[in-house]
């Protein structure tokens, strides 16, 4: 039996929920639709864990400290 990591198993069933809605519509955009929608509250979450603390945070994610401040940024999540 194969593993697969309930973060898939959301993704999967919600995007599957998502092409399913627009009724054969194409979709447009689905890229940059998933990755926005699953940045912001992973960065949240991960900054709340770290006690906001960039450094650590940036070490969680496994990105550069630089990278994360942009990307707080960009999603308004700096106080």
């Amino acid at each position: 039996m194969t593993y697969r990591h309930p973060i898939t198993e959301c993704i999967e069933t919600q995007l599957q929920r998502y092409l399913e809605d627009l009724k054969g519509t194409p979709p447009s955009g689905i890229y940059d639709m998933v990755l926005a929608e699953v940045e912001k509250p992973m960065l949240q979450l991960v900054m709340q864990h770290a006690k906001q603390n960039q450094s650590l945070a940036a070490q969680y994610l496994g990105i550069n400290r630089n990278t994360l401040h942009k990307k707080l940024v960009e999603h308004q999540l700096l106080k």
